[in-house]
């Protein structure tokens, strides 16, 4: 069972569009700029270079990010790369996500160590270069029913409370007795001391939910050099007022992602543009702008503006607003000296509606991968495998289909009917043939006979399938017990289950293992064996 056992086409668990992006379809090429490969990257940093480092953005990012780092200890790696992003060879490989709660799903793990993984390929291909994982935290979304639980084995651990305000913003009062309920599920060692910690440090020890995050991942991948963004920053908001302006005024993402969204008819639209693609925010609100009769209203609220009154506060209060996920990856990449943007199969899905957006206000459009996919095995669940006899192909398939293709490989009787009924249909065949020299009614009963035939075959094989079944039930059941243990209802572990899960039995491993084992470039499941 090798570890890149499976590749994403083959999963199961990709829509069609990026299947047909991974396989760099030709009708898909002109919503991307360069597809991930190592050579690609050359003519990346010749394009992004040659932007970026004539805006004098740098600067601004740099005194941003030290601004946001204040009263956290860094290490030297990551207070290295903040440092090295002064320097016009420094470019940027960047990952964003939501505020979950203590991580969310084990997938915001993967998305960072292939950020992390891609910039080491990336420097020793391209030596004379820089390259700094950026994680961007997803502090001005108002989505708090999406981050506010995490799972942990068969426990939901959920923080309940209010929210309408952007979530970084939010206080993290209440997170208490979350603490109390996950201590309790962790018990007692050395690895559930840690995890508990951790938690305190983060969410007990900070006031808003943007400090808690940026404290957890900090402590998870700062060893790394990782450097965490918020993009909720006044100084870094100053460098969009133009592009916030241009669509305040002309509306251009809307006419550009709808023509977009033509050419995707066939695949599932992952998101579709508003007239103006801005929030106003302060700590409470995260409400659309909208344009009507030429004012300007901010939704669910009293607040109207005329138009020089807007762009008068854009000037002065650029913080005021925020980006929709139409026009965030604009601004991000307005702010970053950025390569390549790695994201799950549906962000990656919105980005390519983005292309034309990005070339109307003359910003280069990253490079986009597919983040790595990996699948958490115990060494006893590996060994179960083979002793059943199971590939990752067939852990990876439906469950009913596993079900009935394992019981015609444990049978020692032909469960399939169909050379059976193939034969009968050349019988009928024959009988038809004389049919046609008789009367009607005749030809009629002879069809009649052949559906109730097949019919009944049919039947016979769904009874001998059952049958089966019920002879083999033990050792179907210890298949389908382990696809289950590894599939949690019959779904991607990674979009579930949380990493203390699995730091709790297998310690500080189960993440160094991902720095080994994840290869960014590669689009195959991995297969990781604790």
């Amino acid at each position: 069972m090798p570890s890149d056992c499976i590749s994403y086409q083959n999963s199961g668990y990709f829509s069609k569009l990026i299947v047909d992006y991974l396989e760099q379809k030709p009708e898909l090429k002109a919503l991307y700029n360069r597809f991930p490969t190592i050579e690609n990257f050359r003519l990346q940093l010749a394009e992004k270079k040659q932007e970026f480092n004539s805006n004098g953005n740098r600067n601004t990012l740099v005194a941003a990010l030290e601004k946001q780092y204040q009263g956290f200890t860094i290490s030297e790696a990551t207070k290295s790369n903040i440092t090295l992003l002064s320097n016009t060879n420094t470019f940027t490989v960047t990952t964003g996500h939501q505020l979950n709660l203590f991580t969310g799903p084990l997938y915001f793990l993967y998305k960072i160590v292939s950020t992390i993984n891609l910039c080491t390929e990336l420097k020793q291909a391209y030596p004379d270069y820089n390259f700094v994982p950026i994680y961007w935290m997803a502090t001005e979304d108002h989505d708090f029913e999406e981050i506010n639980y995490f799972h942990f084995k068969h426990a939901k651990i959920q923080w309940n409370r209010k929210s309408n305000g952007p979530v970084g913003r939010l206080s993290t009062a209440g997170l208490e007795e979350v603490y109390e309920v996950f201590a309790k599920e962790l018990g007692l060692g050395d690895n559930a001391a840690y995890l508990k910690s951790l938690f305190d440090n983060s969410y007990l020890k900070h006031s808003n939910l943007a400090e808690a995050t940026r404290y957890l991942a900090n402590e998870l991948f700062g060893n790394k050099g990782l450097v965490i963004l918020d993009g909720d920053d006044i100084a870094l908001k100053h460098l969009f007022i133009p592009y916030a302006k241009q669509e305040l005024l002309h509306q251009k993402a809307f006419e550009k992602v709808s023509q977009t969204n033509q050419i995707l008819q066939e695949y599932t639209i992952q998101v579709n543009p508003r007239e103006i693609n801005l929030f106003y925010i302060e700590d409470n609100i995260r409400e659309r702008i909208i344009l009507e009769n030429k004012v300007y209203k901010v939704n669910h609220t009293d607040l109207v503006f005329t138009e020089t009154e807007i762009l008068s506060l854009l000037a002065s209060h650029p913080e005021k607003f925020s980006p929709n996920v139409i026009l965030r990856p604009l601004y991000q990449e307005v702010i970053l000296p950025n390569l390549c943007y790695i994201g799950g199969g549906g962000e990656i899905a919105y980005w390519l509606q983005l292309k034309s957006n990005f070339e109307t206000n003359n910003v280069t459009f990253p490079i986009l991968l597919v983040r790595n996919s990996a699948l958490m095995v115990s060494q006893k669940q590996w060994q179960k495998a083979e002793k059943l006899n199971l590939s990752w192909a067939d852990l990876f398939s439906n469950q009913q289909a596993l079900f009935n293709r394992k019981t015609e490989e444990l049978s020692n009787l032909n469960l399939d009917f169909t050379e059976t009924k193939e034969h009968l249909k050349k019988q009928f065949a024959k009988l038809q043939e004389m049919a046609m020299h008789t009367d009607t009614s005749f030809g009629r009963a002879v069809k009649a006979q052949e559906a109730k035939q097949l019919k009944g075959l049919e039947n016979l094989e769904k009874r001998l399938l059952k049958a089966e079944k019920r002879q083999h039930a033990d050792e179907l059941e210890r298949i389908i017990q382990l696809q289950n243990e590894l599939f949690p209802n019959q779904s991607l572990q990674e979009r579930r289950n949380n990493f203390s899960e699995f730091y709790l039995e297998f310690g500080i491993d189960c993440i160094q293992k991902l720095y080994t084992d994840l290869k960014p470039l590669q689009p195959n499941f991995t297969i990781l064996v604790l």
